[in-house]
């Protein structure tokens, strides 16, 4: 984890536990949501990034863009096809798209669209609109969800800007 002034929200898998170092990075920084991403190649982090939308001023800069962006940038390549990606919530349908676009093979997720909207997010409405998530089968995966409600909770319990 990259910030060791965080608090202590432990995952299962050693790379939810690199993305929640990355969102809670972006939380102490306020830089936006409590999302986090890493891209994982062949067992090694490729890339990795946290939502910056606040400190940004750009509304699509969440966790897994800038982590996509990341990966693609050490890689060299736009084609991050063999890569999987962790984040700390459900991607939103920009994020899910944007995955499915640069062939990552699998997402694995902490909160769900529905948790997402406990901090105030509306991406299940999002997601009524472009037909819901069925047809992806078993592209995302749900992995270590009480230490992405911590981290949600943490992001709930600041007092910086939110969104």
């Amino acid at each position: 984890m990259k910030n060791t002034d965080a608090p202590e929200i432990r995952a299962e898998n050693a790379y939810m536990q690199e993305a929640i170092g990355e969102a809670l990075e972006g939380i102490r920084l306020g830089h936006g949501g409590p999302f986090g991403s890493v891209v994982v190649k062949d067992g090694t982090i490729v890339g990795r990034g946290h939502n910056r939308v606040l400190s940004d001023d750009d509304p699509t800069c969440h966790g897994e863009i800038c982590a996509l962006r990341d990966a693609g940038k050490a890689l060299r390549t736009h084609d991050l096809s063999g890569c999987v990606l962790y984040t700390t919530g459900e991607p939103c349908t920009m994020c899910l798209c944007a995955c499915l676009w640069a062939n990552i093979e699998k997402v694995y997720y902490g909160c769900t669209i529905a948790e997402n909207s406990r901090i105030g997010f509306r991406d299940g409405e999002f997601d009524r609109l472009f037909g819901g998530r069925g047809a992806l089968g078993d592209y995302l995966v749900r992995i270590d969800e009480d230490a992405c409600r911590r981290l949600f909770d943490e992001y709930l319990a600041t007092s910086g800007e939110k969104y």
